[in-house]
């Protein structure tokens, strides 16, 4: 009798740590969404980001190396609204895995899930690098990204129904982190509310939004576009007449525009990092708002 409850015990020991260890492949293709995956999946999931923060995620190769990842993989995350429109097409087809193509259950386009800002009412060439899904820096408000967090939690339950307990602790943790968190950081950033900041890209779009910042200027004469030596100057006048009190770019855009116009302006350019990995603390998602909140806030009271 005692053989057989040991017996017993041991299998269902056994049993419950195979079903700890399985696991989701998550293709990712910014860092960011593989960071919040690694956050709501634990170690029933292994993420991969197809991007690192030194890499615009606009333009990637569709490397056979990439190709191989999203045919091992059960669920693909990316921001959408046509971001890795000039690649993850060519992935997806070149995979072969019909289970993470656009209206199955193994793909998530981020962007879908919440409200998107900068929707154009006409789209033409001219604009030049125009998304028309909208903006698709989704990930840079937090209160979307908690919006973006419920949804792909449940989609996690969906294609792994027997974790369903890990991902709802997993997604209640991170929830209640995260509201806390905001909290703190829209707390910290009160003074930058209603400062005017120049960008290089309109990436910074849903963070300004969220913090009440402005955007005094773009270093892109159009989205997509390089800076050149007449658009500095066009910005270098109209700052002069309405100042801004900085002016931001990221790890992967070319800092040679910000500096120059820093100094025309004598005012500071300021690197920050756009995803997780864009700089040596910001090795997760909570670590990447601490970060650009700081960085904004310190030289905001620089001024």
């Amino acid at each position: 009798m005692k053989k057989i409850s040991l017996f017993f015990i041991t299998a269902l020991t056994l049993s419950f740590h195979s079903q700890a260890i399985a696991s989701l492949n998550v293709f990712a293709c910014e860092p960011e969404w593989a960071s919040l995956a690694d956050e709501l999946g634990g170690e029933r999931i292994k993420s991969y980001s197809a991007t690192h923060a030194l890499q615009d995620p606009h333009h990637i190769q569709a490397r056979p190396s990439l190709i191989a990842k999203v045919r091992q993989a059960d669920l693909l995350i990316c921001s959408g609204a046509d971001l890795e429109v000039g690649w993850l097409p060519l992935l997806l087809r070149k995979s072969g895995n019909k289970q993470v193509r656009p209206g199955n259950t193994g793909y998530f386009e981020a962007a879908l899930a919440v409200e998107r800002l900068d929707i154009p009412r006409t789209l033409n060439r001219s604009m030049g690098d125009v998304h028309a899904a909208g903006n698709p820096h989704v990930h840079l408000d937090p209160r979307r990204v908690l919006i973006i967090a419920k949804v792909f939690s449940e989609r996690l339950i969906k294609l792994d129904p027997q974790g369903k307990n890990h991902y709802l602790i997993r997604y209640k943790q991170f929830e209640q982190r995260w509201q806390q968190s905001i909290k703190q950081w829209e707390e910290k950033a009160k003074p930058l509310n209603g400062s005017r900041i120049v960008v290089h890209h309109r990436d910074w779009v849903y963070l300004f939004n969220w913090l009440g910042i402005k955007i005094a200027g773009a270093l892109e004469p159009k989205p997509g576009l390089p800076t050149s030596a007449s658009h500095l100057m066009t910005l270098k006048k109209s700052l002069t007449e309405n100042p801004a009190s900085m002016i931001v770019f990221t790890p992967h855009q070319n800092s040679r525009g910000a500096k120059r116009l820093s100094s025309l302006l004598n005012i500071p350019a300021i690197e920050l990092p756009y995803t997780v990995g864009g700089s040596k603390r910001t090795q997760d998602l909570f670590a990447l708002f601490d970060e650009i909140i700081n960085t904004l806030t310190e030289h905001n009271n620089d001024q």
